[in-house]
């Protein structure tokens, strides 16, 4: 009965008809798979922008036009916030460019050296003022990052002197003088490159930068102390969490891989510290035992780091204090500067629930906008028309268009009230 089957499939055609209908079936398949993944029907759109109706608000959402228009990442992958953040991470930038600067070392009073680099402009602002961006990158980052490289450059074209924080531990050449690297939300570095900055460059005014945990670091800083916002024009911070309390029990999920990068920032992370080993748990003032280092070595969490090795520098009892006291999130409503805060609603390392506390902070206080892009990962933004990318990203353009505003807003307003004195 077989034979007879195959002997009428033969005879009919239906075999090669089947075939293609397989065929087809499984091209569909890998096309659904490659539509959902790339996340290709997901309509682009402007920025959704939380604000209150102050002059200075509206003055900026009119002379920053790039806020308010459609933000269009390249179409075949920009909209998987996956491949934007693995292609900033891996990539960085394209064709970032080769700065020339001067790296600066500045004794700290536990020992400890903080270093950053200087980046004069290449060009006069357009305000004419002397203005200076203080930098502070993401996690484990520094100067030679090409992310980094690529927004320094594009804002010393545009009139801005640059300091930017290298983290203590990040870079590979640089030894450390205590046992203490960066952590979370430890300003001490930040506040000394920006004292140094005011220091030597008397008549500047600041613009202040942060990325990802960098957000975090200069939003803490600024709401420290009101005297850190002296001289500061403004404040910009890029796809930061706002709570690492809160960010933690979601880090720990498989949603949206948020696991998998877990694992992968803290075998980074692992690898800054080993290559410290011997200046962290080696030193007679170290707080580090034995025992820290081969946890270190079993940790599959950033977490499991920070409880472990992390929040020892600065004797944190537990996981929970140094999580409270490193986040801006009881400092940043001290901050009465401009504040710009932007993050993307497909970043994988950022959940949802987080960004409710931007845009609250942002419906209370008048001194707030937050900026929520439906594309873009983490530190993505990347443009482009189809497949390659354009070397300068929606973000660098975002600041520096949103810091020139500032200016000129400053610059108006400077006559007013010298003519009231």
């Amino acid at each position: 009965s077989l034979r007879r089957f195959w002997a009428s499939v033969e005879e009919n055609g239906e075999m090669p008809a089947m075939f293609d209908g397989m065929k087809l079936a499984a091209v569909a398949t890998v096309l659904y798979i490659i539509v959902r993944s790339l996340n290709l029907k997901s309509p682009t759109a402007a920025p959704d922008i939380i604000y209150q109706d102050t002059p200075l608000n509206l003055y900026l959402l009119k002379s920053c036009p790039i806020l308010t228009k459609e933000y269009i990442p390249p179409l075949l992958w920009g909209k998987s916030g996956h491949l934007q953040t693995a292609l900033y991470g891996k990539m960085g930038r394209v064709g970032s460019p080769h700065l020339c600067g001067l790296r600066m070392y500045l004794p700290m009073q536990d020992g400890a050296t903080a270093t950053f680099d200087l980046f004069e402009p290449l060009a006069d602002h357009h305000t004419g003022g002397d203005i200076t961006m203080v930098i502070c990158p993401g996690i484990g980052n520094h100067s030679e990052k090409h992310y980094i490289r690529t927004f320094v450059g594009y804002s010393q074209s545009q009139g801005y002197r640059c300091a930017v924080l290298n983290h203590l531990g990040a870079l590979p050449n640089i030894e450390l003088t205590s046992p203490r690297m960066f952590t979370y939300g430890c300003t001490w570095e930040f506040a000394a490159m920006v004292g140094y900055i005011k220091r030597a460059f008397p008549q500047t005014h600041l613009i202040v930068v942060g990325f990802s945990l960098g957000g975090n670091i200069v939003c803490k800083f600024l709401g420290e102390n009101q005297t850190n916002q002296d001289r500061v024009l403004c404040c910009v911070s890029v796809c930061q969490g706002y709570s690492a309390l809160r960010a933690q029990e979601t880090f720990l999920q498989w949603d949206q891989c948020r696991r998998l990068y877990n694992f992968l920032m803290a075998d980074n992370m692992k690898k800054i510290i080993l290559s410290h080993r011997g200046s962290l748990f080696g030193m007679s003032s170290s707080k580090m035992e034995d025992a820290d280092l081969s946890r270190l070595y079993t940790a599959t969490s950033l977490m499991q780091i920070d409880d472990n090795i992390m929040r020892k520098f600065h004797g944190h009892g537990t996981l929970k204090e140094y999580y409270e006291k490193e986040s801006c999130l009881q400092y940043i409503h001290n901050v009465t500067v401009p504040l710009l805060l932007v993050n993307s609603s497909d970043d994988p390392l950022v959940h949802q629930s987080l960004l409710t506390i931007p845009r609250t902070l942002a419906e209370k206080k008048s001194n707030v906008v937050f900026a929520l892009t439906l594309h873009g990962g983490h530190l993505g933004f990347f443009e482009g028309a189809v497949l390659f990318p354009q070397p300068l990203t929606w973000m660098d353009k975002v600041i520096v268009s949103y810091a020139n505003a500032i200016c000129q807003w400053d610059k108006r307003q400077s006559p007013c009230q010298e003519a009231q004195l």
